[in-house]
């Protein structure tokens, strides 16, 4: 009935608007003089500032003096850039970077990996572990919920720059990212990515209120390690290659480096249990 009551006109419009969408947004905000201001530098910008509210209502539910917060946020800081900047440069394109090691310190030109922000983040909470009195496992389970949120943001900011997006889809709404001189559409794996992350950042904020402030030491972190790179692992198999040398490979790299992280995310979990289960036993 529908086709029936629209001019054909109305008809082709509302088939190319079904088809595709045409992506050309500009990654720069604004600038003044030599400063640009850019949609991926606010929306990290902004992980860091959510996060920072969050862990302020988890201090104040759990009375922990906000001194601690102000410490934490300079390690989740260092961690995540210093460890996300490395982790693209020695995993991702090693050879150059090596041969043009001042390279490394030009974040501006683009380049960080999830990955090595993990890593990053796991080292600078250990350090800061052993200066406050508090468990790894306490921290960590707190901290994977801001990372969460994080991810939502950062993901965005890779769709305002049209970058680290999919393969060719037939889908109604694949991206046409015409900045990128793209002229069929590409899976936006950016958003199902970011939608991915949010959807593990509201589960993990439930958990931890449903606890009252109080999970299961690990519980949080587990399954942020199991969902997070579990949902990267299966979204990678729809995205283009960030290296040349991927092409060749049957599982790339993103997917290659998920796999430890979802097998440590799930022991994490059994050794919760199994200790949960010996201690109700006693």
């Amino acid at each position: 009935m529908f086709y029936y009551l629209c001019p054909l006109s109305n008809l082709k419009i509302l088939d190319m608007l079904l088809e595709f969408i045409h992506w050309n947004v500009d990654p720069e905000i604004f600038h003044l003089g030599g400063l640009s201001v850019r949609w991926y530098g606010l929306l990290f910008a902004a992980s860091f500032y959510f996060g920072y509210v969050l862990f302020t209502r988890f201090f104040k539910l759990e009375d922990v003096r906000l001194e601690v917060l102000d410490r934490l946020t300079v390690y989740m800081a260092l961690g995540t850039v210093i460890g996300a900047r490395l982790g693209h440069c020695l995993l991702y394109e090693p050879g150059y970077y090596l041969s043009n090691p001042l390279e490394i310190l030009k974040i501006w030109h683009g380049g960080l990996a999830s990955h090595g922000a993990a890593i990053g983040i796991l080292v600078a909470l250990y350090l800061f572990k052993k200066k406050e009195n508090r468990t790894y496992f306490w921290t960590l389970d707190r901290i994977v919920i801001t990372v969460a949120l994080a991810g939502f943001f950062i993901r965005m900011g890779n769709l305002m720059n049209s970058e680290i997006y999919g393969v060719q889809t037939s889908l109604p709404w694949g991206f046409i990212f015409d900045r990128e001189g793209e002229t069929i559409a590409k899976h936006p794996t950016q958003i199902y990515e970011a939608l991915s992350y949010l959807s593990i950042f509201l589960l993990l904020y439930w958990l931890y209120y449903h606890h009252k402030g109080k999970p299961k030491e690990g519980l949080l972190f587990g399954l942020f390690l199991i969902l997070t790179f579990t949902m990267r692992f299966l979204i990678e198999f729809i995205k283009n290659p960030q290296v040349e040398f991927e092409k060749n490979m049957a599982l790339d790299m993103g997917q290659w480096l998920s796999i430890p992280f979802v097998l440590a995310g799930a022991a994490i979990i059994y050794y919760i249990y199994r200790k949960s289960d010996k201690t109700a036993q006693q």
